[in-house]
């Protein structure tokens, strides 16, 4: 039987996307989640928060476990998934950031982007200067003798997104990669991009894991593994649906018919932005 365990911290925020049309007020937020995976003496922190406050009560949350916290792994380069690093690590000096070459890649984009983009969103309240995390060697790394492995899963919500998948216990932490109960931030994608990240998710269902946590969801939701086929639905639906209608407006009320209930209707609206701009551009050429 295994020693490892785990548990997961989810803390609401503003959404990134503001100036919505229309939409239920209540569900104009967000959340993002870090998890601890932890063993009889060490720990594994994947991902951080946005603010210095969310930050310090991750930080009392680690403490309360008394372990001694070994990694910080980043599933990918968006800022509230990383912005928190510095933080973690003067709180927990003997801790070592680790994420993947294409991840770092994306981080180093998203710093400079913290004057312009992210401090008008959250003004004065991320942590500077940035910590930005090693880049690792190996596609693994080790807590008390259990394996993490890292799977990379290619451009979903960004580029070069990455899981982490361990064994001993059938715990995928999906990242960006997988959605729960939350509308997905499809943005920076790409009706190619995706198609490439259903096949992404296709190839972790073969996995079968027992618990599926993931960067974005409703802190009440179950892990329950049936979110990679609602989240691959999403992007069936988005692509079909932006195919079928002939306005941002028009997607975004498209979708909410399908999705009422889903948190974060900010994501939706940039998101059916973004693929009616693309459109336009390839009528334009």
């Amino acid at each position: 039987m295994s020693t490892l365990q785990f548990a997961e911290l989810s803390i609401k925020r503003n959404s990134l996307t503001r100036n919505l049309p229309e939409g239920n007020e209540e569900l104009q937020w967000v959340s993002n989640t870090a998890v601890l995976i932890y063993g009889e003496k060490d720990a594994v922190l994947v991902d951080t928060f946005i603010t210095i406050e969310h930050n310090q009560k991750l930080i009392d949350w680690i403490k309360s476990f008394n372990r001694n916290l070994t990694y910080i792994y980043i599933t990918h380069g968006h800022g509230d998934h990383f912005f928190g690093i510095k933080q973690i690590i003067e709180a927990f000096p003997h801790v070592k950031a680790i994420a993947t070459a294409g991840t770092v890649q994306e981080c180093f984009k998203q710093e400079k982007m913290i004057e312009g983009f992210w401090d008008k969103l959250f003004p004065n309240q991320i942590p500077q200067p940035q910590v930005i995390p090693d880049v690792m060697d190996t596609n693994f790394f080790e807590l008390e003798g259990h394996r993490f492995e890292i799977i990379e899963a290619g451009f979903t919500d960004t580029a070069n997104t990455t899981t982490l998948w361990i064994p001993d216990i059938q715990l995928l932490e999906a990242g960006d990669v997988v959605y729960n109960g939350i509308h997905q931030y499809l943005a920076e994608t790409t009706e190619s991009t995706r198609h490439d990240w259903i096949q992404a998710i296709d190839r972790l269902i073969q996995l079968n894991p027992q618990y599926v946590i993931v960067g974005h969801k409703v802190p009440e939701n179950e892990n329950n593994p049936k979110i990679m086929g609602e989240t691959k639905q999403y992007l069936l639906d988005f692509n079909r649906l932006d195919k079928e209608t002939d306005t941002a407006l028009d997607l975004y009320h498209a979708m909410l018919k399908i999705y009422p209930n889903r948190v974060n209707p900010g994501s939706l609206w940039g998101s059916a932005n973004a693929a009616k701009a693309v459109s336009r551009s390839a009528q334009n050429k």
